[in-house]
């Protein structure tokens, strides 16, 4: 059931990995129910499609721009507070059942972190004409690994003991969804699937460049399907 998973997905501790479901940011969370709110915001968008969905959108790892402060993979905070609508992402894209709320303080960005794959991502299934409900985002390592020096508004590679507790929650994430296809975004997630020996198929990642040819990828793949 999607409250167990949560459940066990909130209880990851590591050094320099914040756990969006399990920990509050006491420099950045705008108070102290943010690991509360992130984890029912999460849960609210996994009721919407497991048991719905049939593909998984596999990346590496939360960032701090998206899930840190949303509680949702590859899905920003700015997404979920209207901010993007003049892009046609708004939060009823990701579920309707929730008022969403923001966990960030409003001085750091006042309409809300966003994240350029995120943007990318969602835009992609709303020009297409996608059921956002058919798809679940998730990540190889789904918590957010940072630099301790550089602090928690950092991103970082996940070292590979940690992929190995992020394999654990693939595999619970797997098998809550009955997932017919996976797709990874991204070198780095989709060799993650080919070690666990999970069937997948490889789109680039829409960073640094690549969302032209993610974009065409992802159409290629959804005309085979």
């Amino acid at each position: 059931m999607p409250e167990n998973f949560t459940a066990a997905l909130s209880d990851y501790r590591a050094e320099a990995v914040f756990n969006p479901w399990g920990e509050s940011d006491p420099q950045h969370d705008l108070d102290q129910q943010g690991a509360e709110t992130r984890r029912r915001q999460l849960l609210h968008y996994l009721r919407e499609r497991i048991g719905r969905a049939k593909t998984l959108l596999l990346a590496e790892a939360i960032g701090y721009q998206g899930g840190h402060f949303s509680g949702i993979p590859m899905t920003s905070e700015r997404l979920l507070l209207g901010g993007l609508k003049h892009k046609s992402l708004g939060p009823e894209l990701v579920f309707n059942d929730l008022e969403p709320q923001r966990t960030s303080r409003p001085d750091l960005r006042p309409n809300g972190f966003t994240e350029p794959t995120a943007t990318i991502v969602w835009g992609f299934l709303v020009d297409q004409g996608i059921d956002p409900r058919s798809v679940v985002l998730w990540n190889a390592f789904p918590w957010h690994p940072y630099h301790l020096k550089k602090g928690l508004l950092s991103n970082r590679t996940p070292t590979d003991e940690e992929l190995l507790s992020g394999h654990r929650m693939l595999h619970q994430m797997l098998e809550l969804g009955k997932f017919e296809q996976v797709v990874a975004v991204g070198e780095k997630s989709f060799s993650q699937l080919q070690q666990l020996q999970i069937p997948a198929t490889k789109v680039r990642h829409p960073a640094n460049g690549g969302a032209g040819k993610f974009r065409l990828q992802m159409l290629d793949l959804l005309s085979r399907t």
